[in-house]
């Protein structure tokens, strides 16, 4: 006797009901790519109309994007506690937040009041997105409470602000979060270190491993900011062998061939090249400014292709399923 067939649950009708987070991550690195265009001005003496018009488009891209997520949380607020549930969410609402940090800065020339506002509601954002992964943490499986690298996005995602915060005169609350992030990206760094000494990082997973260049990176630009410069140096001679362990061992980093979570690529690179360009401008060597422009070259060349790619799976349908992206 054969069970009963009810068939395949017809698609529920609306525009953007599983919008995935995993959209983000590399418009967060196409962001950080406008930064580090902009630290070529002073660099290589490029011209800024690059930057200007790298930051146009991308926050052109990352409005939409931003609408149609909005339009899945609208449906069904639940969707956002439930994209924090997994990896990929978890990125890519971080990265959601952090873009829009990245954003104000392209807003400065533009107005500076407008700049202020949209950093502040970044910011905010971002805080309630923290307190849901904690709430989270807190309340979920034990297995649930490693570390990952995500953690960095998450717990020391606010060191992004202070790149614009620093330019609208942000002083008191840059500088409190630059010393409170520079001290919990070295315990993470530090438990991920003990974690991956102790066992392997599952192929899919590898990928995620980058994201651990973009604090050293960011904390250095942002130490350059405020004017730590000694700090910046020690920060950029962390930054380095990151990116050559990352380097070293290319087929074990890209076992599982391309994945959404290629998108933890691309902020990082950028915010490499804007650090060994800012270090290289300040009189720091030749060689950090050499390095700041192959990284800039990398970036150019890669971060627009994963994003393309992360696109055209979201337009096959396949991003959300790949990524488990909750549904309105």
């Amino acid at each position: 006797m054969q069970p009963p067939n009810f068939g395949v649950p017809p698609k529920k009708p609306g525009l953007w009901r599983r919008t995935p987070p995993a959209l983000f991550p590399p418009v967060f690195g196409l962001f950080g790519l406008a930064v580090a265009w902009r630290r070529a001005a002073d660099a290589f003496a490029m011209p800024y109309w690059p930057a200007e018009l790298l930051f146009g488009a991308v926050t052109l891209l990352y409005l939409f994007l931003l609408v149609a997520y909005g339009a899945k949380v609208m449906r069904r607020p639940g969707v956002v506690v439930e994209d924090l549930r997994v990896l990929p969410g978890r990125a890519g609402l971080a990265a959601m937040s952090l873009s829009g940090m990245l954003m104000a800065l392209g807003l400065i020339a533009l107005n500076e009041t407008l700049a202020a506002v949209v950093l502040t509601l970044a910011v905010g954002l971002h805080a309630v997105l923290l307190l849901l992964v904690v709430r989270g943490l807190l309340t979920g499986p034990a297995e649930g409470r490693v570390v990952t690298p995500v953690w960095h996005l998450t717990f020391v995602g606010f060191i992004i602000s202070p790149i614009a915060g620093v330019p609208l005169g942000w002083d008191l609350w840059s500088t409190v979060v630059f010393w409170v992030s520079l001290a919990i990206a070295a315990a993470i760094w530090g438990t991920s270190l003990s974690q991956f000494a102790r066992r392997d990082v599952p192929a899919p997973l590898r990928p995620l491993l980058a994201i651990h260049l973009a604090p050293a990176s960011v904390l250095g630009s942002v130490a350059l900011l405020l004017g730590y410069h000694t700090l910046a140096l020690g920060l950029g001679m962390l930054a380095i062998p990151i990116l050559v362990a990352l380097l070293a061992r290319p087929r074990w980093l890209l076992a599982s061939g391309f994945s959404p979570l290629w998108g933890a690529f691309t902020f990082p690179i950028a915010a490499f090249s804007s650090l060994m360009q800012m270090l290289g401008s300040v009189g720091d060597g030749e060689v950090f400014r050499i390095l700041g422009g192959l990284a800039l070259v990398a970036a150019t060349l890669g971060i627009p292709v994963v994003m393309w790619k992360v696109v055209q799976l979201w337009g096959k349908g396949q991003l959300a399923v790949k990524t488990n992206a909750a549904e309105a």
